[in-house]
């Protein structure tokens, strides 16, 4: 299969979630002898931050200026691809969709990875940037990174002729347990971009926490935090870490925070990335509930959950070898049903099925 991708970022992993998990599906498709070319738009923060140039066998990277530098290419992709697919946050997302769905491809797809936000913006001004006039109306497919009830708002608000879930993974060959690392030792850690609408859960279940227990150490990881954080003394800060260094992050952490997107915890199903991924690597995972979480981690046996400081706080005094045993568990879930080669072969009988019905 010939897949074609008009993406966000699969270069840097620089303050957004899409880049890891391409690279991690990317590779999984790849051994199983598919062919990836993913086209992204080279704009300066994440040229500034590029962590990725060669995206290994099986797979290609196009990195260009300006659409219309690119588009006799894509064009000329696309045309022989067996599926061509757009995605959300593609910063060329209604010429791609246009392009793609003119195109001879087999199959003409679209891949939301940010569902709820998509889904928010489309009701606060009833149009979303990186989707076309069209919505997803003219797509044989559209994938949702969340189930549940967004696939009928998807349906019924945008078009979508057939909604299917593929919901975040990890790569088990990069996110894997790791010897300690001093400076990411800590006794609540947290890993990910700073976002408005995530703050006032982190505010509540990571910094009350760190500020109820002045001895010990918290630590969070990430990028585009603000000045005006309300940091505490034993709250250290990591720029930006490089998906190579997310393994020593999670292996060095006693416990590792998972705070969810508000429009995303409100609609569920929406799993990230970073719990696979945290999981993968053996750390324990204390996490902010939503419907659905139920569905790919046990609570209270693989995973634990908080709404409020004083459910952190005694997630924080759970004895070490209950934790260990947790986090064990949670590793186990995630190498049996969540990783990048389950996402591949469910995103091929996905093309298969829907091919069959184009």
């Amino acid at each position: 299969m010939r897949l074609v991708v008009f993406g966000l970022t699969v270069s840097s992993s620089w303050g957004n979630g899409h880049a890891t998990l391409w690279r991690g599906l990317i590779a999984a498709l790849g051994q199983a002898g598919h062919h990836v070319t993913f086209f992204e738009r080279d704009v300066s923060y994440y040229a500034q931050n590029r962590d990725l140039r060669d995206l290994g066998p099986n797979a290609s990277l196009v990195l260009y200026q300006d659409w219309t530098e690119t588009q006799a290419e894509a064009r000329r992709a696309a045309d022989s691809a067996d599926a061509a697919l757009v995605t959300s946050f593609c910063p060329d997302g209604p010429a791609a969709t246009q392009l793609v769905l003119d195109s001879r491809a087999a199959l003409r797809c679209f891949y939301d990875l940010d569902t709820p936000v998509t889904l928010a913006r489309l009701a606060a001004s009833g149009s979303v940037p990186y989707l076309g006039a069209g919505g997803l109306a003219g797509f044989d497919l559209v994938l949702s990174y969340t189930g549940g009830a967004a696939l009928d708002a998807l349906r019924d608000r945008l078009g979508a002729r057939r909604a299917e879930p593929l919901y975040g993974w990890a790569d088990p060959d990069t996110y894997r347990p790791v010897p300690h690392q001093p400076r990411y030792v800590a006794d609540l850690t947290y890993l990910g971009t700073y976002a408005a609408d995530r703050q006032a859960m982190l505010e509540r279940l990571f910094v009350a926490s760190a500020r109820a227990r002045p001895g010990r150490k918290f630590v969070i990881g990430g990028a585009q935090y603000p000045q005006d954080f309300p940091w505490t003394p034993n709250i250290f800060f990591v720029r930006h870490l490089p998906p190579a260094e997310h393994p020593a992050f999670y292996s060095s952490s006693r416990l590792t925070l998972n705070v969810t997107r508000a429009a995303m915890a409100q609609m569920g199903w929406c799993p990230s990335g970073r719990l696979f991924e945290a999981a993968a690597c053996g750390a324990p995972i204390l996490s902010d509930d939503w419907p659905g979480l139920d569905s790919f981690f046990e609570p209270g046996r693989e995973i634990l959950i908080a709404s409020d400081t004083e459910a952190a706080l005694a997630a924080l005094d759970t004895a070490p070898e209950t934790l260990a045993l947790m986090a064990a568990r949670a590793r186990s879930r995630v190498l049996a049903e969540h990783t990048a080669a389950h996402r591949a072969r469910t995103l091929v009988a996905l093309f298969d099925s829907a091919m069959a019905r184009v």
